[in-house]
């Protein structure tokens, strides 16, 4: 069993904010392989069906975004599953908007999903950073995270959501170095990366008559 999770926080309210691309893409992943509808389980909604020959579970935690290893330790005791059957999509200030990179381990550095999981299961998890660039100054993350990606932005999040989609067998099949390097030579042959050019992002300033989201969905 593998058990890939996307974070985020849940309700229409944070549906298009920048914190729930995590979300975004589990939910691609579901459509692009015809997984059963969600279903309320491990404090979220889940769905399970088999990928790339491997039984695969998505969860999505209902906790908000602090509280997300809560559901996933769940799940993971459920199941039996090790840190190293675990893969964590989440957005990542650090990367540049529409790249992805992977890792294993490491600290949360300062995303309260992965700090919730690191608390609850150890830091040994398998993580997909989507890149989501940052707001340039540290006191403005807070409100960035917690809007909706702007118009601009729009294309490349579902691009980039589909072309994971496209290659999550390769998460399912641990082949995490493949997947990273076909995720970004999509989106390269697509337009959307190259050496002098990065998806268009909203800029340093956030968006007028943004509301000020609460610490502990952040």
């Amino acid at each position: 069993m593998r058990l890939v999770i996307g974070l985020g926080n849940p309700g229409p309210r944070y549906a298009g904010n920048r914190h729930n691309i995590g979300f975004m893409a589990v939910d691609a992943i579901a459509r692009r392989h015809g997984f059963p509808p969600w279903r309320k389980r491990f404090h979220g909604v889940a769905t399970e069906g088999p990928l790339a020959g491997e039984r695969v579970m998505l969860l999505k935690p209902e906790t908000y975004m602090n509280e997300s290893g809560r559901a996933v330790q769940e799940a993971a005791q459920f199941y039996k599953v090790g840190l190293a059957d675990i893969v964590v999509l989440h957005d990542e200030l650090d990367l540049p908007p529409g790249k992805v990179r992977l890792k294993t381990g490491g600290g949360a550095a300062g995303h309260n999903g992965l700090r919730s999981i690191g608390a609850h299961l150890g830091n040994d998890f398998r993580r997909v950073r989507i890149g989501i660039g940052h707001p340039g100054v540290k006191e403005m993350v807070q409100n960035y995270v917690l809007q909706d990606f702007a118009k601009a932005e729009r294309e490349w999040v579902e691009t980039l959501c589909d072309t994971i989609a496209d290659n999550a067998g390769l998460l399912a099949k641990g082949q995490d170095a493949t997947f990273q390097n076909k995720v970004h030579l999509a989106m390269q042959a697509k337009g959307f990366l190259g050496p002098d050019k990065e998806p268009p992002a909203a800029g340093d300033r956030p968006e007028r008559g943004a509301e000020r989201g609460k610490a502990d969905r952040a």
